[in-house]
């Protein structure tokens, strides 16, 4: 079967097989890849036959009660996004327009700035960027290659990787506060109380830790931490009925911290600055530069405090 679909070429290919192709490599499976896409398994099953006669590879492979993609197909889900990136460029050449804009736009964010600044980023898009499909990605500690290779088109982080084509802009400086279960404790006033105490931390990659932490460390201020979790969002858990301490940035008492009491850090602590991080070949497209104000523009509603 793989022969005679050999007959195809690249100028078979065409802009809905490269989404296809990425669709099906980011879902996993057909049935995901039909619900991103609006179309019906069916005709994601045809063009993938379709697509593995232009490669000459089978693409996907069966795994258990799914699929998998080969590396061949790994690899050129990330040359197609770059490709419709091109070709999105190339429609919008001219005088850009949010209300015909057509897309899946990738966001890169840890928890804390996602919830803070993208629902309200969202409320603005819908209105006057209807076709726009705002994905959000968890973005850990960004990689030069979360960019390099369209993983995503725009990152939210405090720590923007280093690479002469990747750019950024500040958004935001946040003062750190320490949380804690107002009815287990009191706040630590001073830096022994602080010090005594048992703390929780996040650690997004196995012996990488927050800034703060390295900040605080190489300071000789030595915390004793008893828990460890992947993101903000799991720390409300294990602070409430608890004697621990977070020291976090003081906007999460905006949301994802709210009903735990905070103060002032006993000991001293710098600031944690928010970037947006971007790809240089997205510095002058006009859509790109667009919701980038959009961004902008939500920032000061979302980190002004109540």
């Amino acid at each position: 079967m793989m022969e005679r679909m050999r007959k195809f070429d690249y100028s078979d290919l065409d802009g809905r097989l490269l989404q296809l192709l990425v669709a099906v490599v980011e879902a996993g499976s057909v049935t995901g890849a039909a619900q991103r896409l609006g179309v019906t398994q069916s005709a994601v099953s045809h063009l993938l036959d379709k697509l593995r006669g232009i490669t000459g590879d089978p693409l996907f492979v069966k795994s258990g009660r799914g699929i998998v993609a080969t590396a061949r197909a790994e690899s050129l889900a990330l040359q197609a996004r770059e490709l419709l990136a091109t070709m999105e460029r190339f429609c919008l050449s001219g005088e850009f327009d949010p209300a015909r804009w057509q897309t899946t736009f990738t966001v890169a964010a840890n928890d804390f700035q996602r919830d803070l600044l993208l629902p309200p980023l969202m409320a603005r898009l819908r209105s006057q960027a209807p076709g726009l499909v705002l994905r959000v990605i968890s973005s850990g500690i960004p990689s030069l290659e979360m960019l390099r290779h369209e993983h995503c088109q725009l990152v939210i982080s405090p720590r923007p990787p280093d690479g002469a084509d990747i750019l950024q802009k500040r958004l935001f400086e946040d003062d750190y506060r320490v949380f804690y279960d107002p009815a287990q404790r009191e706040a630590p006033q001073t830096k022994a109380a602080y010090l005594a105490a048992e703390h929780i931390t996040v650690v997004y990659e196995p012996r990488r830790a927050l800034d703060l932490d390295q900040w605080l460390a190489t300071r000789g201020v030595q915390r004793r931490f008893s828990v460890m979790v992947p993101g903000f969002a799991g720390l409300p858990p294990f602070i409430r009925g608890s004697q621990l301490l977070a020291t976090a940035p003081g906007l999460l008492q905006s949301h994802l911290l709210r009903d735990l009491a905070s103060a002032k850090v006993p000991v001293p602590c710098p600031t944690m600055p928010m970037y947006m991080i971007w790809h240089m070949r997205h510095q002058h497209d006009p859509a790109h530069r667009w919701l980038r104000a959009e961004l902008e523009a939500v920032v000061g509603a979302a980190v002004s405090t109540p």
